[in-house]
């Protein structure tokens, strides 16, 4: 379910709520898309880090942060996007956070 955030200038920012399939077969590189610079190295150096420990299992541990952060960057995405100013363009966006535990009632 994607939904729509303004901010005060009217800046509008249409994201997807849930899981993230993007992140899990991309890494980082959708954060860095996004322009989300933080989170895009927090997950190269969690990959890296991972993958180096693993790296006798062929590097296989990269993987595991990939698929955690697909089920939870959407969700961080959106709540530091609403920590900027942004805020539901509509009711289907709010309730659809308020479903999703983004946002409280």
């Amino acid at each position: 379910m994607r939904v729509k955030l303004v901010n005060a200038n009217g800046g509008v920012k249409e994201v997807k709520v849930g899981f993230s399939w993007t992140t899990l077969f991309f890494g980082f590189f959708p954060a860095l898309f996004r322009g989300d610079l933080k989170w895009a190295v927090i997950m190269f150096i969690v990959a890296s880090v991972t993958g180096t420990l693993t790296f006798f299992v062929l590097g296989l541990g990269a993987w595991i942060p990939g698929i955690v952060f697909a089920f939870i960057y959407n969700k961080m995405y959106i709540k530091e996007l609403l920590e900027k100013g942004y805020r539901p363009a509509d009711g289907q966006a709010h309730a659809a956070l308020q479903t999703n535990g983004i946002i409280a009632a």
